[in-house]
């Protein structure tokens, strides 16, 4: 059993949890998921295959989280196996077998029959491999194997580790996102990157096809209503006429209908969806630079979100957990989360991008920590004498950040640039943000430029709080206790507070560990913890705002794990401040 338990713990479908269509932006008609119950084992050697199972594993969720059912740690000697049988239907047949991997933590490889159907590395990205030579008609074997060595390792694992204290959180291993077969054709659409343009009125439709000589057409709906039907190339302006633009306060999506033709018959359809929005820097009327939302600026307030779970630990225990999230902080008054290190389900950016929620999103931290001396002393000195002092440091010099290996710094970019083209199409991300506090941080000015040449519709936070290296959209700060000062004043840069607050209280019978609980500042109860906040905003952020401030990520949505500084508990149970008064802040937090 958990420590404690979601609200959402008992409304788990065992059989099938989180068994929504994975891919809304992406979306077919026909699709099998395998989430339920898998057989597991856990070895210490790289055996051909284990001999025997010792139980059952509920997927997606970790073997170290509780509704995984076994709830183990997982060591860096460890090795992994998941079993399961299928059968495929008759919608199968004549088609291609694509089985889908939306999350594996860290390397795995999958068989299918006792066959190799592929490898992949990364804790974080979807990854597909075509089964078809592999599956017979009858029932068929998957089996999964999982090697990962959490904070042993350098790869990219965000805040996991595989002894949980402090900020660092008990680790996800193995499957931890759903896993589901589709049937295509051989020619099918491999896949489509939408960019809107407001200016000129138009959907830039790109689409990649598996095949030659083919036709294409699109359907733009307007709720029900064909808005476009037309016959389009594989990289096709649309001249949408009149449009609504999205927004949190109006967020409204268009449907697309794709279907490919080779000659009159059709082979593949798929639906998605796009917003017209633009992101950009502007000058507002008093000379400062700000952040743009479709020519206006537009203040981005926000929450530092690590969608973590006391019972699924990085998995959601189910697609309602994500929405309420989300939807409990808009009714808050918060028209932005910052996505701490870590990726979600496509269902996550999905409900941002249907209920109007900004997404700042962030790469997923690798490397080494960089010691206390980095990561703590000289960003505490410089917070307290800022800006008397200054202090700076060049990130090509690796082994200071413990990013020696050119190995490490090239899967890092390599998972990066996979994580942006595999969300380019989600309409609510707004921001890219590489590096958080140094961690694993590596020539960002130069990595920056290369965020904004694969994607420049969106913001680049390039080095998030501390060793700014003076590229990217934002002047980034990250303030806790220390109170917030003005930096410099930036013409090519808006000024953003990445992160600060942290306000903690911790409440009996919704904590993970009563008395290891800790947080920046502690409150012993709701009216002080209110009253505090309230003071921080009205004396400290709300000044700074016709000063140039523009945006504000305060820390967080919910506690984690020992960590008791969120506005929610970690079972969600309870806001721990008062919603009326957050609310009315709220109000005034805009330009």
């Amino acid at each position: 059993m958990p420590h404690i338990k979601t609200i959402f713990y008992d409304k788990v479908d065992r059989n099938c949890p989180l068994n929504e269509y994975p891919r809304p932006q992406f979306e077919r008609k026909f699709w099998v998921n395998l989430n339920g119950e898998f057989d597991y084992a856990v070895t210490k050697d790289d055996v051909t295959f284990p001999e025997n199972y010792q139980g059952k594993i509920l997927v997606p969720f970790a073997i170290e989280s509780a509704l995984s059912g076994v709830e183990i740690p997982f060591y860096e000697d460890d090795r992994l196996w998941y079993r399961r049988n299928f059968t495929l239907s008759d919608e199968f047949k004549g088609k291609r077998v694509i089985i889908n991997f939306d999350a594996v933590d860290w390397q795995c490889k999958v068989f299918i029959n006792r066959k190799l159907a592929g490898e992949h590395t990364g804790g974080y990205n979807s990854f597909s491999f075509d089964i078809t030579e592999l599956v017979t008609d009858g029932e068929n074997e998957l089996v999964v194997f999982v090697y990962d060595p959490t904070d042993e390792g350098w790869q990219q694992r965000g805040k996991q580790s595989q002894s949980s204290h402090g900020f660092w959180y008990t680790a996800t291993s193995g499957i931890w996102q759903t896993v589901w077969l589709e049937a295509v054709d051989a020619a099918h659409i491999n896949s489509v990157r939408l960019t809107p343009d407001i200016d000129k009125g138009l959907i830039n439709i790109k689409t990649f096809v598996s095949a030659d000589n083919y036709k294409l057409t699109a359907c733009i709906f307007d709720g029900e209503s064909e808005k476009i039907s037309k016959e389009i190339t594989s990289d096709e302006n649309i001249a949408l006429g009149g449009f609504e633009l999205w927004s949190p306060e109006n967020p409204k999506l268009y449907d697309i209908v794709l279907k490919l033709y080779i000659g009159d018959e059709l082979k593949d359809e798929v639906k998605t969806y796009f917003g017209m929005r633009k992101y950009s820097l502007g000058t507002d009327e008093n000379g400062y630079t700000r952040l743009f939302l479709n020519n206006e600026p537009y203040f981005h307030n926000g929450l530092l979100d690590q969608g973590y779970w006391c019972d699924g630990g990085l998995t959601p225990p189910t697609d309602e957990a994500m929405i309420y999230d989300i939807k409990k902080m808009k009714e808050l008054g918060f028209n932005m989360l910052r996505k701490h290190i870590k990726t979600e389900p496509a269902r996550w950016y999905y409900h941002c991008d249907r209920l109007g929620m900004l997404v700042w999103q962030d790469m997923i931290s690798g490397g080494k920590p960089v010691g206390n001396l980095f990561a703590g002393a000289i960003p505490t000195v410089q917070g307290v004498f800022s800006p008397i002092a200054s202090f700076s440091m060049k990130d090509n010099k690796y082994s200071i950040f413990n990013r020696d290996k050119k190995e490490w710094r090239d899967n890092f970019k390599e998972e990066l640039f996979e994580m942006i083209d595999r969300h380019y199409n989600c309409v609510s991300i707004c921001t890219w943000v590489p590096f958080n506090e140094s961690w694993g941080q590596f020539d960002a000015l130069e990595i920056a430029n290369e965020v904004k040449k694969a994607d420049s519709t969106r913001f680049v936070d390039h080095a998030s709080g501390w060793y700014d290296q003076g590229g990217g959209d934002f002047r980034s700060m990250h303030k806790y206790v220390i109170p917030v000062q003005l930096p410099k004043r930036e013409t090519a840069r808006a000024f953003v507070l990445s992160e600060f607050g942290g306000y903690s209280q911790a409440i009996e019978g919704h904590v993970w560990d009563m008395k290891k609980s800790f947080g920046y500042i502690m409150y012993k109860s709701k009216d002080s913890l209110t009253k505090a906040y309230k003071k921080l905003f009205e004396k400290q952020i709300l000044p700074l705002i016709p000063k140039g401030l523009s945006a504000t990520v305060y820390t967080q949505v919910s506690d984690v794990e020992f960590e008791v500084n969120g506005i929610m508990t970690y079972d969600r149970a309870v806001v721990k401040i008062d919603e009326e008064t957050v609310k009315a802040i709220n109000e005034k937090m805009k330009i």
